[in-house]
């Protein structure tokens, strides 16, 4: 891998180091340009330490001295990571701006482009920022999304730079074989949402975050991939066809229409198992009784329609289960007919609905267990998708 690494002025500078050597341990050779800003943050000795290579500042002058030929560096380079990205990097890619190195390289640069936003939270909710976020993925960039937690500013929200790790991980992906190529993966992620009355409803907590980064992964291995998501608030996977449902009822009607058409089903949404019999036409007012009941209907079972399809797809099952997790997904997936099943214990906050990370077991038909430690959901989605390509090639 021939890897530019670009760090921009935001307090997550500090990680460039170890993303260096990290990158450098994964087979990476890196060259990095520091903005002006940047320098402030992190020191260019370290880097070129870390690197083996001096390190770019300067766009101007000699290369050994800190300025660049960014056109002969652009044919070198394989892919471009900018990890910080400030909202002022992201502007100047966005509009095509090259006042420094590194927005002059942007511009030359011909492989890949990978984006790690990182800033303020209000800063990132800001209508440009999120303009310019928008252009930038539209033209083909992978958005890295930040992490949710407190913030260097003493705010907690999202705009915290994920962890060396998964920046390494997502890099990877660019390179690793297409291993999934002619394959079509359809998946399923989210949470429904069953109507009480116009504004109310029935739903859980699942986030979608494992279901995306299962059809993000997919897709960057090469399948084609359709998306049927429930109500999320994440970004549609580049490259990925998306279908978004509210209820159980149309998270079926969409994956039974698309089902003929697609040989791996990734079944990762947590449909409700139950809905409201009657759905009110207005908004249910309260009373002077301390109670109030509703009476419940089951929903469909997708999962179990797929596994009585003829001709079968190959299906991966999820299991998000509080006790006795493992038992509970042996019994479902030979009640479901899958081929395999991803168990997860949501009873544990940091990893389970909303979190950034999972841990899980992934058992067979054959009773076999590959348990996947905690990682970012990203590294534990090409995880299951390994064991998806082995169990196929033994077919």
């Amino acid at each position: 891998m021939k890897v530019v690494l670009g760090v921009s002025g935001g307090i997550a500078a500090y990680k460039a180091p170890e993303l260096v050597r990290r990158l450098r341990d994964a087979g990476a050779d890196v060259r990095v340009i520091l903005t002006p800003n940047a320098a402030r943050f992190v020191s260019p000795l370290s880097l070129s330490a870390v690197s083996n290579h001096g390190v770019i500042l300067d766009q101007w002058g000699d290369s050994q001295q800190g300025g660049v030929d960014h056109i002969a560096l652009a044919r070198w380079a394989e892919a471009l990571l900018i990890a910080p990205a400030t909202a002022n990097v992201l502007a100047k890619l966005a509009s095509g701006i090259a006042d420094d190195a590194l927005t002059t390289y942007a511009l030359a640069h011909r492989g890949a482009l990978l984006i790690a936003p990182a800033m303020n939270t209000f800063m990132l909710q800001h209508a440009t920022v999120q303009a310019n976020v928008a252009t930038l993925r539209a033209r083909g960039a992978d958005i890295i999304e930040p992490e949710s937690g407190m913030l260097a500013c003493g705010e907690e929200g999202a705009g915290r730079m994920p962890d060396v790790p998964v920046l390494v991980e997502r890099l990877k992906a660019h390179f690793a074989a297409h291993d999934l190529e002619g394959q079509s993966i359809l998946v399923t992620a989210g949470p429904t949402r069953e109507p009480i009355d116009p504004v109310r409803y029935i739903s859980n907590r699942s986030s979608g975050r494992m279901g995306y980064a299962v059809a993000e992964a997919a897709q960057r291995r090469g399948a084609t991939v359709t998306l049927v998501s429930g109500p999320t608030s994440l970004p549609a996977p580049a490259g990925v066809t998306v279908k978004r449902v509210t209820t159980a009822a149309e998270m079926r009607e969409a994956v039974l229409e698309a089902l003929p058409s697609h040989g791996i089903v990734i079944k990762a949404a947590a449909v409700a198992d139950f809905a409201p019999a009657r759905i009110a036409d207005r908004k249910i007012k309260k009373t002077e009784s301390d109670e109030m009941t509703i009476t419940l209907k089951k929903n469909p079972d997708i999962l179990a329609e797929i596994g009585a399809a003829d001709p079968r797809p190959f299906i991966v099952a999820f299991a998000a289960e509080t006790n006795a997790v493992e038992m509970h997904a042996r019994e479902k997936l030979a009640r479901k007919n899958a081929d395999l099943i991803v168990a997860n214990d949501v009873s544990d906050a940091s990893i389970g609905f909303d979190s950034e990370q999972n841990e899980v077991t992934v058992i067979a038909r054959d009773g076999s267990a590959t348990k996947i430690a905690r990682a970012a959901k990203i590294t534990v989605a090409n995880r299951i998708l390994d064991l998806v390509v082995s169990r196929l090639a033994q077919k």
